[in-house]
């Protein structure tokens, strides 16, 4: 009886497999994913009953990956037809840029009885806490790959921009993609919505019909001659017959946009708006723009495109600023909302370039009259406001150091402070965040090539303005290139929080030998 029951076999364990596969190029595909988790499967007793495949999509959040999310909801329910999840890898299971993310999914799994298995990963995710350290470090590794990718992406990409290369979006009215070679051979015109098929090839600017390069420098000629506004102009068009490149009437707005487009004067501007890591579009300041001069055949002399935007912006010279912010609550008022565009279509107002000039950038303008956008712009005023914290937390570092008697002197090339030709050290700059339950946190990123011996974290009350206290890494201890601090954070990393500097000044202090006898 009991050799019978020694061959009978052993009750497989169900398990659902999640492979996943991005946009970006892969080492492995969802086959090989799943070639792994089958032989993980066999090993470990266990039979897949289903599969949940998310093909081209990219695991920086759960957005768009329905499978996943069919996954999740299943487990959560208590009626799922498996008690485990094989999952090749934790980048697999997602990219996200808040491991606190990832590792909520997989407890949502794990609270309805249905375990997570990563098979191709060194460690049994047990639960042990050197699983769990290790598997936070993987977390945060995978969130790291996609903030270090899109930087690359982004150097790459005002690389070629530098280069006189078109970087997406359509061409505009009077304008054509023209696609060249990698030798600069010219190739086809692409028309609307196509995309160059060879990694290679790049794309550039020239002019396109000759219709509409003369209605462009037509409108150009009559606006900087004073002689039409943009609003005459839009109607000499609609009256023409004349469409826009998208197929409709000219409107204010529509010309404004063409009058203001620096790509009409042979310049090529890129990164005015940024959507990065699939966080919310913003749109950046002029001084965040690159830009390459003559990088195609202007359609306009760049003499009379900069007239056009002197006398665009000498409009708004007459308003006081009271004047200004009062046209603009009068039409917050009649339509309950504000934008660039609008503010462009409506007669006898400044534009939208206006009141950047003005007020620096039009979310202050906007926050003047009381409008508060629905897409959050105040990080952009935040992060302004932190680069100057961040400038005079280190004059005044510096200043109490030397007055201490420590020379201190600031490599040109790292921007490192070097003490006493002794000790390197750099200083971060940690603002408040508050999360969805109420508590507050603080992200610190650090540096990793530049390797000082002390970094000097600096963290903000929660008006990001009053400093809360300080934390003094020494390079010895720094393991990660990012940590994220709460207002308790245990005796391992409060070992290093300090309510002053005093220590820091004492390390750096140059004491005679007859004042230390």
């Amino acid at each position: 009886m009991e050799e019978q029951d020694l061959r009978s076999p052993r009750k497989l364990l169900r398990a659902a497999q999640y492979v996943r596969m991005s946009t970006e190029h892969q080492q492995y595909s969802t086959e090989n994913q799943s070639e792994v988790i089958a032989r993980y499967a066999r090993q470990h007793g266990m039979e897949i009953v289903t599969t949940y495949t998310d093909s081209g999509k990219s695991g920086l959040t759960l957005a768009g990956r329905e499978e996943l999310q069919k996954l999740l909801a299943e487990a959560e329910s208590g009626h799922a037809d498996f008690s485990a999840v094989l999952v090749y890898d934790v980048s697999r299971w997602g990219r996200f840029q808040d491991v606190d993310q990832s590792a909520y999914h997989e407890y949502v799994c794990r609270r309805a009885g249905v375990n997570v298995h990563y098979c191709a990963e060194q460690f049994q995710n047990d639960g042990s806490p050197i699983s769990t350290l290790i598997k936070s470090v993987k977390r945060t590794m995978a969130g790291e790959y996609s903030r270090e990718l899109s930087v690359k992406v982004f150097a790459g990409q005002c690389r070629l921009i530098e280069l006189g290369y078109r970087q997406g979006g359509p061409a505009g009215y009077g304008l054509r993609r023209q696609l060249v070679a990698m030798d600069g051979t010219p190739k086809e015109l692409l028309s609307r919505g196509q995309q160059k098929s060879i990694q290679t090839d790049r794309v550039i600017l020239v002019l396109g019909p000759a219709e509409e390069v003369k209605v462009v420098r037509a409108a150009f000629e009559t606006f900087t001659r004073g002689e039409r506004t943009e609003a005459q102009i839009a109607q000499s068009l609609n009256d023409r017959g004349l469409l826009t490149d998208f197929g409709r009437a000219w409107t204010r707005g529509t010309v404004h946009q063409l009058l203001t487009n620096p790509k009409y004067a042979g310049m090529n501007v890129y990164n005015r708006r940024s959507f990065k890591l699939k966080k919310k579009r913003i749109v950046n300041t002029p001084d965040m723009w690159i830009r390459k001069e003559a990088a195609f055949d202007p359609v306009v002399p760049p003499e009379q495109f900069l007239r056009a935007q002197q006398i665009i912006q000498a409009r708004s010279r007459h308003f006081t600023n009271d004047e200004m912010l009062e046209r603009l609550r009068n039409l917050f008022k009649r339509y309950g909302t504000l934008s660039g565009v609008l503010i462009d279509e409506t007669e006898e107002m400044p534009s939208s370039s206006a009141y950047r000039s003005r007020f620096n950038t039009l979310l202050r303008a906007y926050t003047l009259v009381g409008f508060t956008p629905d897409r959050d712009f105040a990080f952009i005023e935040l992060n302004r406001a932190l680069r100057r914290t961040h400038a005079e937390h280190c004059e005044t570092l510096l200043s109490k150091l030397r007055e201490d008697g420590a020379f201190v002197r600031q490599d040109p090339i790292t921007d490192l402070f070097i003490v006493n030709e002794e000790f390197s050290m750099s200083l971060v700059m940690a603002r408040c965040q508050a999360t969805a339950s109420g508590s507050t946190r603080w992200n610190l990123r650090f540096d990793a090539s530049l390797r000082p011996d002390v970094t000097i974290a600096v963290r903000l009350e929660p008006d990001n303005q009053t400093v809360r206290d300080y934390y003094l890494f020494p390079g010895t201890d720094l393991f990660t290139t990012r940590l994220r601090l709460s207002r308790e954070n245990g005796i391992l990393i409060d070992l290093y929080r300090f309510d002053d500097l005093r220590f820091l000044i004492g390390m750096a202090e140059r004491r005679s030998i007859e004042r230390v006898a």
